[in-house]
């Protein structure tokens, strides 16, 4: 079974928001949050979709950690998302906007966080014993 892209979510949001809905704001408050400082914390669209994308990037570079043939195809899927949001940034004027560039960063650190991480792993599984004399 191959694992799911988790970062896919996030940008599967944007691109529904952006092409379903064309006037979308992306700076729209969805909350205000009284701080005990007495300012006020002011969340947007934006900023919950990027918080989330950052929560899933934890749970993806959680699942670099395991060592099953799957985390290959997971990571090759990975990068594909990555090229394909790449692509759509350059291309696509729905898709340039600050918001949609740090989804693009974020899944860029997702592809390099969970090579590197594999590549770490793997090398530990391979020790080399040495013979005494």
């Amino acid at each position: 079974m191959v694992g799911f892209p988790l970062l896919l979510i996030p940008l599967a949001i944007y691109f529904i928001l952006a092409f379903l809905m064309p006037g979308v704001e992306w700076t729209a408050v969805l909350a205000d949050v009284p701080m005990m400082s007495g300012a006020t914390w002011r969340v947007t669209f934006s900023d919950a979709l990027i918080c989330g994308a950052l929560f899933l990037l934890f749970l993806e570079i959680l699942k670099a950690t395991r060592t099953a043939a799957r985390s290959i195809v997971d990571h090759l899927l990975s990068t594909l998302i990555f090229v394909g949001a790449m692509a759509a940034f350059i291309t696509l004027p729905q898709a340039a906007t600050s918001t949609f560039a740090i989804l693009v960063v974020i899944s860029f650190v997702d592809v390099i966080g969970g090579w590197s991480v594999s590549v770490r792993t793997a090398s530990r599984d391979f020790s080399v014993q040495r013979l005494s004399d």
